[in-house]
């Protein structure tokens, strides 16, 4: 039902305005609900059950369900708790940068409505680590949170794992687990930190901080759909030898093959209904090489309970999504969540981590 008003009343209205203008709305309304009396349990009324059967225990920690909300939904954490109470196991904040940026020049996103799709060149447009730190500081969420790490657009690469290592010291009283963002395509040179060299170091600057930690965090890497085999070899190299506790599979795309127009003027990459046969073969290449030596995690073109049931037969522990969001509302998560729930019910399984890498 509320998908359903959702497409019907308020995406229309929202459409009417410039994509990132309504996303800001969306998440302050969010913000204003989660601060109102009663307003995270009005919330939780459009959330999917809550059965311990979708349980997931993935790198140390136990996420509530398996859906989560992607990085760049909730860019600084400004409405982690009201996601959470629309049903999502896991909200990833950021990309968090160590210094306030305003990202790219605007127009950056544009909405592709017939393809269920989004181009986006935001360019890490972030408050900066310490404002993140402040809005978290203190809170205790019912899921779980993570932060997805990056780097200010004038750091050389050389200097990155600073970068990286200074999120990460900034916000690791806050986190369950980071993400080490080197697969955006919006910062000139970002895809290049995805060599085994490069990787090596941002992880060793990274676990320099995580080793001083009483109970370490869970250090993931989010890689793109459009590394060859080559590329990809050395990426997992990097993964795999600097100690990654998973990996996020995948960032969105500059392959627009797949659209009826588009769109060359138009700089950035595709995420939605696109992406997802693509992020899938990735998810599958990527579990063809690490086995089940590292936790995956699936995003990219995620919109039905179907969509998570296969992107988890194909490997991934848990998963993740945000343009399907944009497009199908606040009843999304819930109704996704529930998805799930009745095919763990209908197929007799004892847990929804049954179903991770079934389709091996």
């Amino acid at each position: 039902m509320v998908p359903r008003m959702y497409r019907s009343l308020v995406f229309p209205i929202l459409s009417t305005l410039e994509p990132e203008r309504a996303h800001g709305l969306a998440l302050k309304s969010l913000r204003a609900a989660q601060a109102t009396p009663g307003g995270l349990a009005i919330l939780r009324a459009f959330a999917g059950p809550v059965d311990p059967r979708l349980e997931v225990r993935a790198f140390g920690l136990t996420f509530p369900n398996p859906l989560g909300a992607a990085a760049g939904l909730d860019k600084n954490a400004d409405a982690v708790a009201a996601l959470m109470a629309l049903g999502f196991g896991c909200v990833e904040v950021g990309t968090v940068t160590p210094r306030p940026q305003p990202g790219n020049d605007r127009p950056r996103v544009w909405r592709l409505p017939e393809a269920r799709a989004l181009l986006n060149a935001l360019g890490f447009p972030s408050t900066g680590a310490g404002a993140v730190k402040k809005r978290l500081a203190g809170k205790r969420f019912k899921g779980i949170l993570g932060v997805n790490l990056g780097k200010n657009k004038a750091t050389d690469a050389e200097r990155a794992p600073e970068d990286y290592a200074a999120v990460f010291d900034a916000l690791k009283d806050e986190m369950h687990y980071a993400v080490v963002n080197v697969s955006s395509p919006n910062t000139p040179g970002l895809r290049n930190l995805q060599s085994r060299r490069a990787l090596l170091d941002i992880l060793a600057a990274v676990d320099a901080v995580n080793r001083s930690l009483a109970k370490p965090r869970p250090v993931l890497v989010k890689l793109a759909p459009d590394l060859d085999d080559a590329q990809l070899d050395e990426a997992l190299a990097g993964a795999l030898e600097g100690g990654a506790a998973g990996l996020v599979i995948s960032n969105t795309t500059l392959d627009r093959s797949s659209l009826k127009n588009p769109f060359p003027e138009r700089p950035g990459g595709l995420s939605g209904a696109p992406l997802r046969d693509k992020a899938l073969a990735m998810l599958k290449k990527v579990r063809s090489r690490v086995g089940k030596r590292l936790p995956l995690v699936g995003v990219g073109g995620i919109a039905t309970a179907e969509d998570a049931i296969a992107r988890m037969k194909a490997g991934a522990s848990l998963v993740q999504l945000y343009t399907s969001f944009v497009y199908g509302g606040p009843g999304l998560p819930g109704q996704i969540v529930r998805g799930i729930c009745e095919h763990v019910v209908k197929e007799k399984l004892k847990s929804v981590e049954d179903l991770v890498g079934a389709g091996d």
